[in-house]
């Protein structure tokens, strides 16, 4: 029985187009470019982050995100960028009495950012927040901690094996892989997530996942 759902953020919860497109045009470098050296680190297994270094080689990636706040022109976040289907998908799970969380790897004005559109979770909080971030062991501790349930009642959603699903496993939660994203779609019918519980399109099959 679940008894808890952890949800990744980027790519599962939240669009990432905003995101690189606001670094692409900081950074000067157009946005189909952008999108092409996340697509291409992706496919090699690196961080995301190598991107930057790519278009900018010897950046320095956290004296530019205090530069772009400091020009107001930091992380932003709205209604425009959830996936459609979260705000039905969680409602519903917590219709059904299965506590809800959103925890990822993003930083704190990111959490503050997505509290401020008043998910339908229990929980929102972030890797900045919590000092550790995936796929370090002790974010997962950290899930265990929140989830307030045994590890095979918890559920993690993600979009990336390395991140999300072997982990998860690793901690003793179920996972689920979700075909979102470039890592999503990139890994979706690879071995590399067949670790994870189930492989699902959209965050509204959880519903089915948790009745069963």
């Amino acid at each position: 029985m679940i008894e808890a759902v952890v949800l990744d953020v980027g790519e599962t919860v939240t669009r990432d187009d905003r995101y690189w497109s606001s670094w692409a045009d900081w950074l000067g470098v157009p946005r189909h470019t952008m999108s092409a050296l996340v697509g291409a680190v992706v496919a090699q297994g690196r961080d995301n982050a190598e991107a930057l270094r790519l278009a900018r080689p010897g950046i320095d990636i956290a004296a530019e995100y205090r530069a772009r706040e400091a020009a107001g022109r930091g992380e932003h976040l709205d209604e425009s960028d959830l996936y459609g289907d979260v705000r039905p998908a969680l409602a519903t799970l917590q219709g059904l009495g299965v506590r809800v969380i959103v925890a990822g790897n993003q930083t704190v004005r990111a959490g503050e950012l997505l509290r401020g559109l008043a998910l339908p979770a229990d929980l929102v909080v972030t890797s900045g927040e919590w000092g550790v971030a995936k796929p370090d062991p002790g974010f997962f501790h950290r899930v265990l901690e929140v989830a307030q349930a045994d590890p095979d009642e918890i559920l993690y959603v993600g979009d990336h094996p390395a991140n999300d699903v072997f982990p998860a496993k690793a901690a003793g939660l179920r996972a689920a892989h979700i075909r979102r994203g470039p890592w999503g779609c990139l890994w979706a019918d690879s071995r590399e997530v067949a670790a994870a519980d189930w492989r699902i399109d959209s965050l509204t099959e959880l519903a089915d996942i948790v009745r069963s």
